[in-house]
């Protein structure tokens, strides 16, 4: 009787010093205009609190985030804070006429959600039109109070925010495209938290580029992440080795690599031990280029690494990819795997409820009645969609909304296809000789799931307009990737690669350029979860479907009603 006392007396303790130790982190974002000088242009873009790239936010797992989002710029925002369940809190996820209306300019909204089994890096950013370009932050979740990482402490953790720049206002460029068919201009440069770097027009000084000074010896985690909007973005430092620890807050197995390659959404933390001469080396950053048949940004941004007591002017220059390098590209993304046993480690489910098969890439859509278009050969608009259906998101009320209310058959369709509607040689370019088949119709079909439904979906690239790797970002959950490859898919002997002891977890999946992926994940999170390509072009082109997950057993598993400020239309 006195042992079970005691235990009791223990619980007690360690579940009061549990509950003590979390916090309610409050932060204001004030969306606002600001002038910023880059690349000889002042130009006016929409910043968080004056800020480029936004504040970061730190928190401890179990902490509870409350961060009121305070509209005062001409344009309409929403935040989605990438990667974060939102366990309970569904209403806090953030696209845009997903989970919520847009927050109106002189309006605000309050995101509140708990960060629960979760840590390591995510981010926040803009989840309306192209707004992101320039809001956007990270978001760094530490373990709890007396938890340790599963590598040796760093010295300093440093946040690398690599990003995109267009001279042009970025709502403009979007439009533009949209409005006649053709691909979006351009951009103009990528940066290094914000700062495009040496090589570029009138940056050839030091508050136009990234400097990082360390101590030789010391060991740096780096937490990357690719906010660029369109481009995937090789990584290196000249000279050092970088050790993969975690990606999209899942921590890995050590794996050493001299480069790093990362899609827009995606996150990588690497350990840098600074076991270098003292000296000055550049890190950069430059465009993996998976789609050949339009124009892309060739230019790199770069920043400095430089040694403390370091006297070398001029710093080494890393060899970097080339920009149509697929298989270094595919090399990092398939050699990655899960550290099996660590926090948050999940393993994969093993019963399978739902199998699917979607394609993803390009499409057309017809030109306007009584209009030209400046799409594919002139006489269509560009378009993009899964299983040969472009989705179109609702103008007047969101899809979460739809379904608590139970409206949803005047808002969504749920029978988006688990096949496309024909078998074809998916990655033969030849496809495009039957241009009927590259037309998409224009809808909003989701999948609606049962709660606790197990999901294997396989992603295939096609051929349409052209073959890229998809960043594929999923809202809500994690999945285990089980494994990915060139060409199309075959079940009869693809299936026996797949990698069920420990296969990476991600909330973002490149799919390669002209192959494909598969990824498992289990319903278990009520609600409407947006899955898209994170190339921010594709969404709005329609390459994104949605999953409805119904209500669980208990009051945890159930969604809850609507917080009094949601934003309307």
């Amino acid at each position: 009787m006195a042992r079970m006392e005691v235990l009791l007396s223990l619980v007690t303790f360690f579940l009061a010093l549990s509950m003590a130790s979390a916090a309610v982190v409050k932060h204001t974002f004030h969306i606002q205009n600001m002038t910023v000088t880059r690349l000889c242009y002042k130009r006016v873009v929409t910043s968080v609190n004056g800020m480029l790239p936004g504040p970061t936010i730190n928190v401890e797992e179990g902490d509870t985030l409350k961060v009121k989002v305070i509209n005062s710029s001409p344009d309409n925002i929403t935040i989605h804070w990438h990667g974060i369940f939102q366990l309970e809190s569904q209403w806090a996820d953030g696209p845009s006429m997903v989970t919520q209306c847009p927050i109106q300019p002189g309006n605000s909204y309050t995101y509140l959600f708990k960060i629960t089994k979760q840590e390591g890096t995510l981010w926040y950013h803009a989840h309306f039109s192209w707004v992101r370009h320039t809001v956007y932050g990270a978001l760094i979740i530490r373990p709890k109070s007396g938890n340790n990482y599963p590598f040796t402490k760093p010295y300093k953790e440093v946040p690398i925010l690599l990003g995109e720049w267009w001279n042009a206002n970025v709502i403009d460029v979007e439009n533009t495209a949209l409005d006649t068919g053709a691909n979006p201009q351009i951009s103009d440069a990528f940066t290094i938290n914000g700062k495009p770097g040496n090589l570029y027009n009138c940056s050839d000084n030091d508050n136009q580029t990234y400097k990082l000074r360390v101590k030789k010896g010391k060991t740096y985690l780096l937490r990357i992440i690719n906010a660029a909007l369109n481009n995937q973005l090789f990584f290196k430092i000249a000279n050092h080795n970088l050790t993969v620890v975690a990606i999209d807050a899942i921590y890995t197995n050590h794996y050493v690599t001299d480069v790093v390659v990362a899609g827009p959404g995606q996150t990588v933390d690497v350990l840098l031990k600074a076991d270098q001469p003292i000296d000055s080396y550049y890190m950069a950053a430059r465009p993996y280029v998976s789609l050949r048949e339009q124009a892309y940004d060739n230019t790199t941004t770069r920043g400095i690494l430089e040694y403390e007591n370091s006297t070398l002017e001029t710093p080494y220059v890393p060899t970097m990819p080339e920009f149509f390098d697929d298989l270094t590209a595919f090399k990092f993304y398939s050699n990655i795997t899960a550290l099996v046993g660590a926090r948050h480690w999940v393993p994969v489910p093993s019963k399978v409820d739902k199998h699917m098969f979607v394609t993803i890439g390009f499409a057309r859509s017809p030109c306007s009645a009584n209009s030209s278009c400046l799409g594919p050969d002139g006489t269509s608009k560009l378009s993009a969609a899964m299983n040969n259906n472009s989705l179109v998101l609702p103008k007047t009320l969101s899809m979460l909304e739809a379904l608590f209310y139970n409206l949803g058959e005047f808002n969504y369709d749920t029978d988006f296809p688990d096949k496309p509607p024909v078998e074809y040689d998916y990655t033969n370019s030849a496809i495009n000789a039957n241009v009927s088949m590259e037309f998409a119709p224009k809808n909003r079909k989701v999948t609606k799931l049962k709660f606790n439904t197990t999901v294997q979906i396989v992603l295939q690239d096609q051929a349409f307009l052209g073959l890229e790797n998809h960043p594929m970002h999923l809202h809500g959950y994690n999945f285990h990737v089980l494994a990915q490859g060139f060409g199309n898919y075959n079940n009869k002997t693809d299936s026996k690669k797949f990698n069920f002891v420990n296969p990476q977890i991600r909330n973002t999946i490149a799919v390669p350029r002209g192959g494909w992926a598969v990824v498992r994940f289990q319903a278990d999170n009520p609600g409407v979860w947006l899955f898209h390509c994170h190339l921010d072009m594709h969404l709005p082109l329609g390459l994104g479907t949605a999953f409805v997950v119904g209500n669980g057993p208990t009051r945890s598993t159930t969604l809850r009603p609507p917080p009094r400020d949601l934003p309307e239309c």
